[in-house]
């Protein structure tokens, strides 16, 4: 396993670009838009991390703004912990073995979704290439919110 990034919801993009980065010193990596989901994400790093950010795309800070903002209450601002696993079927088969809930399966091969016992989303991305769908992983509902 590997860690990739945490992530943090924006109300105001530029704001926050300028307090990150023009304040604080991290640099822009990488953004995506999405005019579907209507979202903008912006992958920061430190500037110790610049090598291992341009080789391994982590570790990173992923800023996500909502084009349709919203008061994001009771912490939901902070979004989830990112690590990347070689087989995310294994992995989430040994974390329901051990007693975690898979709140979000891995339907399609490539993402799932757990929380820790303190209810902080963790989200488990495969390497590489998503994995063939697997029947038992495609029937799976979600599970509580992630």
């Amino acid at each position: 396993m590997r860690y990739l990034h945490t992530m943090v919801r924006v109300h105001n993009l530029d704001e926050s670009l300028d307090f990150y980065c023009n304040k604080l010193g991290l640099i822009e990596h990488h953004r995506m838009d999405s005019e579907e989901g209507r979202y903008t994400l912006v992958y920061l790093h430190a500037p110790e991390d610049t090598y291992q950010a341009e080789k391994m795309h982590a570790p990173l800070l992923e800023l996500t703004y909502n084009w349709d903002t919203e008061d994001y209450g009771g912490g939901r601002n902070f979004g989830h912990l990112a690590f990347e696993v070689a087989n995310i079927y294994e992995t989430c088969q040994r974390l329901m073995d051990a007693g975690v809930v898979i709140n979000r399966p891995p339907r399609d091969g490539h993402m799932a979704f757990v929380r820790s016992p303190d209810q902080i989303s963790i989200e488990l991305l495969q390497k590489d290439a998503p994995l063939m769908p697997s029947e038992k992983w495609l029937a799976m509902e979600n599970t509580g919110t992630w």
